[in-house]
């Protein structure tokens, strides 16, 4: 028996040295001539008919443009695009959640944002007008704010990255009862976290 257990352990012991001592592979960074424009198909050796196809991949120049881009943005340059960011709301018609025209490109533009910035979050704020009940302005809220959610998210947008609230009629942009202060109030408003 202490045979059989000290031919395991010796096995055991060889299969250890051998998967201790295995090659590593380095990666390194990719020579100028294997970066790639964004979008470009993989072009590695295709003259040549390598075998290996797909496997080297390069750093495309917007990638390396965006990089750089980063590293020159300053705090305020920074905080300023995010107020910017914030400070656009969509609006929305009397009654409804549909999303016009005009707040799906919107939402295009904030989309293309977040795509650029993976490292945000956004709470998605549904707001109302004075017209209609708390309950049902709360709903109503809801319901516009899941709408550009639910939008941003067919844009490819990470739904993890988007919270929704509803605050119906409870926080108006502008006071009032006029037409115009009415149609404000109806939106979404976004919250940088």
């Amino acid at each position: 028996m202490n045979r059989t257990y000290f031919t395991a352990a010796v096995f055991v012991t060889v299969l250890l040295l051998v998967f201790a001592c295995a090659k590593k592979k380095i990666v390194t960074e990719p020579e100028p001539s294997q970066t790639y424009a964004a979008g470009a198909q993989d072009r590695t050796d295709d003259a040549a008919g390598s075998s290996d196809r797909g496997q080297q991949t390069g750093i495309g120049e917007a990638t390396l443009a965006k990089t750089s881009r980063d590293d020159q943005l300053s705090l305020g340059e920074r905080s300023g695009e995010i107020k910017a960011f914030e400070n656009e709301d969509i609006h929305f018609e009397f009654d409804s959640a549909r999303l016009t025209v005009q707040a799906q490109e919107i939402l295009r533009n904030k989309a293309q944002y977040l795509q650029e910035n993976p490292g945000i979050s956004v709470t998605i704020e549904g707001h109302c007008d004075d017209r209609g009940t708390n309950d049902y302005n709360l709903a109503l809220g809801e319901r516009r704010a899941l709408s550009a959610q639910a939008y941003l998210i067919t844009l490819g947008v990470d739904e993890p990255r988007l919270n929704t609230v509803s605050y119906g009629e409870e926080s108006p942009l502008v006071p009032g009862t006029s037409d115009e202060a009415r149609a404000k109030n109806r939106r979404a408003h976004f919250v940088v976290k």
